[in-house]
């Protein structure tokens, strides 16, 4: 082989071999970099681990922690229910003794009425009011003593006096308040299951309808039926969180010439007494102001009238009677019965000025309120034979006025002097009922 080709073909190994050489030190460059990159995300990975290892280090211990405060809930949830298990016990077991307690509560409060009497009576003189033109407002011929007595002219006038001892006085300047304060006793008596009657008895123009029924309504000047209702209502409500459920029934009656009157009726239709359960009786009644309505409804349908002794007198005597029937389920006790009566003014027939239907309305009056008296006193001498027919009055309200129910009259007087002979009148019948003892009320079931 020649020089010369030796040479050529040793020029071209060497640029074979540079340019092998360039390509290997390009490659080695791009290993270097792809090293320094891969180094680099060593460093980012070892970084990234030392990361999740410090964060799966936290929430290692946030886990241990959620799972000490979870046994220490599941422990702190064992004991409230345990103690709500205890709680639950100690609640029936106050349950049991509030129920108890409160049937005791009821057999002493209507011991003590008993010992009171069944028959009780208030004596309330009037008020003065403008149309009585008496000079100086003042009442000298009658005098309150003490609260339970009083002094009245002997024979209407003169010097010599009377004294009457009742079981409540009030003077003329009571509230119907303080009057309602002294009754409403009878009427928890009326919830927890006697039947009561409370009546107002006295001459025309005495302020009975005013001391049952009051003035404006919702005023100071409510009388006992509307505060009864007020009463009977929420007491009912707070009895609920005891077990007792009630449900309240009302009818309102009147007796007008010895007829018995629906005044809830659509036009007041007479009743038989045979039938007397025909009336309209209002049930469901849910609240204080749906009787407020009944009441009112009740009062346009009123007979009332002009007499000499006063110019808008009730011609006839009216009755309220709300059924009150209470369940407990616990005690399985029932309970029901209040009659409130507003009866017609008695009036002397010579002194009413009475002529025509305004003298009939008088003589039924007179004789329905001399056949109250004699009831009473059958009832007092415990006679076999009580007279409760002799009128519709009596008749109506037999089951108030027996050995089972408790009873209050109000001796409503009036404070004119020319009054005095009426006034001492009623007065000595007020006594001699006060006096009447006519037996033990008996609870209702």
């Amino acid at each position: 082989m020649s020089t010369a080709t030796e040479k050529t073909m040793l020029e071209n190994r060497i640029r074979e071999l540079e340019f092998l050489k360039g390509r290997l030190e390009r490659e080695r460059t791009s290993l270097e970099g792809e090293l320094i990159a891969s180094q680099k995300e060593v460093v980012g990975l070892k970084c990234s681990m030392a990361e999740m290892s410090s964060a799966s280090a936290g929430l290692r211990a946030e886990l241990e922690s959620l799972q000490r405060h979870l046994t220490n809930e599941k422990a702190d949830t064992a004991r409230l229910r345990n103690d709500v298990s205890v709680a639950t016990a100690e609640i029936q077991d106050l349950q049991a003794r509030l129920r108890q307690e409160e049937t005791q509560r009821r057999l002493l409060h209507n011991t003590v009425q008993e010992l009171k009497g069944n028959i009780r009576v208030f004596c309330r003189i009037r008020p003065i009011i403008p149309s009585d033109k008496m000079p100086g407002g003042k009442i000298a011929h009658l005098n309150v003593l003490h609260d339970n007595s009083m002094n009245a002219p002997a024979s209407g006038k003169g010097p010599s006096k009377f004294e009457f001892n009742f079981d409540r006085v009030f003077g003329p300047n009571a509230t119907q308040q303080q009057v309602f304060d002294e009754i409403s006793q009878l009427i928890q008596s009326a919830l927890d299951g006697y039947n009561v009657c409370i009546f107002a008895y006295g001459q025309t123009g005495s302020g009975k309808t005013f001391t049952m029924e009051g003035g404006t309504a919702g005023s100071e000047t409510d009388g006992m039926i509307p505060r009864s209702v007020r009463l009977i209502f929420a007491a009912c409500e707070s009895l609920r969180a005891k077990g007792w459920a009630y449900k309240i029934e009302a009818s309102f009656l009147e007796i007008y010439n010895e007829q018995i009157r629906d005044l809830l009726g659509p036009s007041g239709g007479v009743h038989d007494i045979r039938i007397v359960n025909n009336e309209t009786v209002v049930t469901n009644l849910k609240n204080e102001q749906q009787v407020q309505n009944l009441l009112a409804r009740a009062q346009q349908q009123r007979a009332v009238a002009s007499t000499s002794c006063n110019e808008h007198s009730s011609r006839s005597h009216s009755v309220l009677r709300l059924k009150l029937t209470g369940v407990n389920a616990d005690t399985a006790e029932t309970s029901n019965g209040l009659y409130m009566v507003d009866l017609a003014g008695s009036e002397r027939l010579k002194e009413s000025g009475a002529t025509g239907d305004r003298l009939t309305e008088t003589k039924h009056i007179n004789k329905s309120l001399s056949n109250l008296g004699n009831v009473i006193m059958a009832l007092a001498a415990k006679e076999s034979h009580v007279p409760y027919r002799n009128s519709k009055l009596t008749l109506l309200l037999q089951q108030a006025l027996g050995g089972n129910a408790k009873t209050l009259m109000f001796v409503n007087i009036s404070p004119k002097e020319n009054c005095a002979n009426e006034t001492v009148n009623s007065l000595r019948f007020a006594a001699k009922v006060n006096a009447c003892h006519i037996g033990t009320a008996m609870k209702n079931s």
